[in-house]
């Protein structure tokens, strides 16, 4: 892979997860303000608890894909980024522009989705 477009994926990454980041931030400022006091009605607790337990949720596959946008960076560094664990061969450029964490070639990755579905 060139180096324009390690930059490239690199500046992507590194955007994703600053964005990421700051999102935690806001959610934990908001999850910390204090506005479950003013709900008396058990219908409104309930739905207050049902829109914290899936923000908890979406903020756990952030924290997720945080891990797999620091393993992609240090693909870079180490200079495998692109390449397929599976058959080693190129991943692909548009591939990587949809899904920069990827670590499988669309070939590989459409193989093992459908071993998983046979399972």
């Amino acid at each position: 892979m060139r180096q324009r477009d390690l930059k490239l994926f690199r500046k992507i990454l590194e955007d994703r997860k600053q964005e990421i980041l700051s999102e935690a931030d806001r959610a934990v400022g908001e999850m910390n303000n204090g506005t479950e006091d003013g709900y008396a009605d058990p219908t409104d607790r309930a739905s207050l608890e049902s829109d914290r337990n899936f923000l908890l949720r979406l903020r756990d596959r952030e924290r997720k894909l945080l891990s797999k946008i620091e393993e992609a960076v240090a693909r870079i560094d180490e200079g495998s980024y692109g390449r397929c664990e599976e058959c080693g061969g190129d991943i692909g450029i548009e591939r990587l522009k949809a899904r920069p964490v990827t670590t499988f070639c669309i070939s590989c990755k459409s193989a093992q989705e459908a071993r998983e579905r046979q399972s």
